[in-house]
């Protein structure tokens, strides 16, 4: 193995009963050489901009649009890439296949991380703690990775403000889920960041895609 990459995932909408129409699992990824470089350059553009909380989709406001600019703008730019999965939660139906919510979860987060796995490489996987897979199902998930590659060196929870990397995640991830699940479109610096996201990666975010920039898959259920 030659290389090693970092996986940061997050969730958007995730939860059985929010009365949200898509759920959606996103990560980052970043070549392990390149972490510090990422957090340093992140650390200045939040200097920058007078940003001293943590980056996060729920907290987009019109005060900080232009940070958030520059961070699409720096993602874009750079070797950083990102793919969320997403699914329509009234398919999901559990009880045809004796599955619990939490298994249905579990398989999706194999979906969003099984992806153009190369054996020549390694990874590390980091998932925020806040209200993702326990630890028990963070061991089980490292174990059906490496069942084909063995490659899967490391999947843990960690605390969202130990990364930014992370809250970049949460970041992309939740303006995708905003897309797709606000009806009534009224924060204009969500919409705006959103449009840009859009004419950046030149992608359909409806759709799935083919993209290896910033990779959208829609999982159909039958």
């Amino acid at each position: 193995m030659d290389k090693t990459f970092n996986i940061y995932c997050d969730e958007s909408c995730h939860l059985e009963n929010d009365h949200k129409p898509f759920m959606f699992l996103g990560s980052i990824s970043s070549a392990y050489n390149q972490v510090r470089l990422h957090t340093e350059q992140i650390s200045l553009l939040k200097k920058k901009h007078n940003f001293y909380a943590e980056i996060k989709w729920t907290k987009v406001s019109q005060s900080k649009f232009h940070f958030y600019s520059e961070l699409i703008d720096y993602f874009f730019a750079t070797d950083l890439k990102f793919r969320a999965v997403g699914v329509e939660k009234e398919k999901i139906n559990n009880a045809a296949f004796g599955h619990t919510y939490d298994d249905f979860y579990f398989k999706m987060y194999y979906q969003l991380l099984n992806h153009k796995t190369d054996s020549r490489y390694a990874y590390n996987v980091y998932l925020d703690i806040k209200d993702t897979l326990s630890a028990c199902k963070v061991r089980q998930l490292r174990e059906i990775l490496n069942t084909k590659y063995g490659v899967f060196r490391n999947v843990q929870n960690i605390r969202s403000h130990e990364s930014f990397l992370m809250q970049f995640t949460d970041f992309l991830t939740g303006s995708i889920s905003y897309y797709k699940n606000s009806a009534e479109k009224q924060n204009q610096a969500k919409v705006q960041l959103v449009e840009r996201i859009i004419k950046k990666s030149g992608c359909d975010l409806d759709h799935t895609n083919y993209s290896e920039k910033l990779n959208l898959f829609f999982i159909e259920l039958k």
